[in-house]
């Protein structure tokens, strides 16, 4: 495929001479620490914001634009990395003067003109291009999807790498601009607040903030033909980017029913309510925009939780039971996986738990169900209908593997920890650990331990033996109701 024109990186500041700090400076370590994905991540440096300079041609398929990173360094650093993989690295600028780079895998190697003092200030400004590569694994693509029309960006847990030059990990947390060019007629959407649009030359370019920082696989980027719809609801501001071809998409032609176009619409037009709903619990919703993106594209099956704009597979708007719910799930995600985030993946019950514990709340608002029921109907499934490896997940450290790390246990029996946790101290408390957790660990990164010592801290309870049973223990926990009888084989 043909290159895209590339654009010109420059870096802001002034390099610090060598000396001082204690010691001769070091390489920054080529991952942040996590044993699942040893390389995700860099040590060395906390990014503070991305700035991201794009242009997306749909006919190609290529990316190309300019990064700039800026960060600060948390040791004194010779070199450090940034994660990307694929696309091609033209040119590389620490705070304006060029620096040395090289290719080790996913890691980009950057050495800067003169070493870099810990806590001093820099920006890295990283030119690059080529057509992003999208992920595949045991549960199918992420990342950056193309689509016939552009493109739609939703990767978890490590997709950002794949598209800009990264820390990519949830703990390095930092704000994002993203300011990207497509052919004149095609929206360009991510998160945060639009901050205008213009056209010159036939490409209209959309410049997108979001201040509050995000971990780097939060940011989306949606290109394409979209009815982007923007207002504000109990004075929180939307943007709704929903692909015009689902008005007339029926997903089932052979019954009666509403077109996908108007559950999207129907769904989308509650999230107000629902915000408004996860508050009574969670507390005030974390972040100042909101929305949806919904893409006609059959490539993505799942949803997820990109910051203040989640993406929605077009099969969750069949039902607009169904459909609602899903939205609840991301929404309760602001919260728990995207405000609150993951020190180490291992601990990803402690978003996915929490989503689907909040479904089973908003089913309850609706009158369709009860947290309870959810939690009985799970325990009393056979083996053969949950699945064999239901109850040998260990949901606290469930592995690395993407097929275990979103096992449908960690979701539903994340959900079940809660609720047994519940059960063990009482609404007051239980509600009361659910909204303190958010508020107090607003912004930061948390542990599985550090949720144990909060609950048993507000409830007064020594909890060890509950959630060892349900995280860490293969295996049905005890006292749960009896399974009901498997079904009979066919004839």
């Amino acid at each position: 495929m043909a290159a895209a024109g590339v654009l010109v990186a420059m870096g802001t500041g002034t390099a610090v001479a060598d000396g001082g700090g204690g010691g001769d400076p070091q390489p920054g370590a080529p991952g942040i620490g996590d044993p699942y994905y040893p390389l995700d991540g860099n040590g060395g440096y906390d990014v503070d914001h991305y700035d991201l300079d794009l242009r997306y041609d749909p006919a190609t398929d290529v990316l190309a634009g300019t990064a700039t990173v800026s960060a600060h360094a948390t040791q004194d650093l010779s070199s450090f990395d940034l994660d990307l993989q694929g696309l091609e690295v033209r040119s590389v600028e620490v705070d304006g003067q060029e620096a040395v780079w090289s290719r080790q895998g996913q890691e980009l190697v950057i050495t800067p003109h003169r070493p870099l003092r810990e806590d001093q200030e820099f920006t890295v400004g990283v030119t690059y291009d080529g057509v992003p590569q999208t992920q595949e694994d045991a549960l199918g693509i992420s990342g950056f999807i193309h689509t016939d029309d552009g493109a739609v960006v939703a990767g978890e847990p490590h997709g950002a790498a794949t598209w800009f030059p990264a820390n990519d990990h949830p703990r390095d947390a930092a704000s994002v601009d993203v300011r990207v060019a497509v052919p004149e007629g095609l929206e360009g959407v991510s998160n945060g607040v639009l901050c205008g649009s213009w056209t010159h030359h036939g490409w209209t370019t959309w410049a997108w903030s979001a201040d509050e920082p995000m971990a780097p696989y939060l940011v989306t980027l949606a290109v394409g033909e979209f009815d982007l719809r923007a207002y504000e609801a109990e004075g929180l501001a939307f943007w709704d980017a929903v692909d015009p071809d689902l008005a007339t998409f029926d997903a089932d032609p052979e019954t009666e029913g509403p077109l996908v176009g108007e559950v999207v619409d129907h769904a989308l037009g509650r999230q107000a309510e629902i915000i408004g709903f996860l508050e009574e619990h969670f507390g005030p919703y974390p972040f100042s925009a909101a929305g949806g993106i919904v893409d006609d594209t059959p490539d993505l099956q799942f949803a997820l939780e990109t910051q203040t704009r989640p993406i929605y597979a077009p099969f969750f708007f069949v039902d607009p039971v169904f459909a609602e719910v899903v939205v609840t799930h991301e929404y309760a995600h602001q919260w728990y996986g995207d405000s609150v985030r993951l020190d180490l993946w291992r601990d990803i019950w402690l978003n996915e738990g929490f989503a689907t514990y909040a479904e089973w709340l908003w089913l309850e608002h609706e009158g369709l169900s009860t947290p309870q029921q959810e939690f009985d109907f799970l325990a009393t499934l056979s083996d053969e209908e949950l699945g064999p490896d239901f109850w040998q997940v260990t949901i606290g450290d469930p592995g690395p593997a993407v097929d275990q790390l979103f096992h449908p246990a960690v979701y539903q029996r994340g959900a079940m920890t809660l609720h047994a946790l519940r059960t063990e101290v009482g609404d007051d408390a239980f509600f009361t650990i659910l909204r303190g957790w958010a508020e107090s660990n607003a912004g930061e990164t948390v542990t599985t331990e550090e949720f144990v010592a909060f609950a048993e801290e507000v409830s007064g309870r020594e909890l060890d033996e509950l959630f060892t049973a349900w995280l860490y223990t293969a295996g049905r926990p005890a006292g749960l109701p009896e399974q009901a009888p498997a079904p009979a084989p066919a004839p």
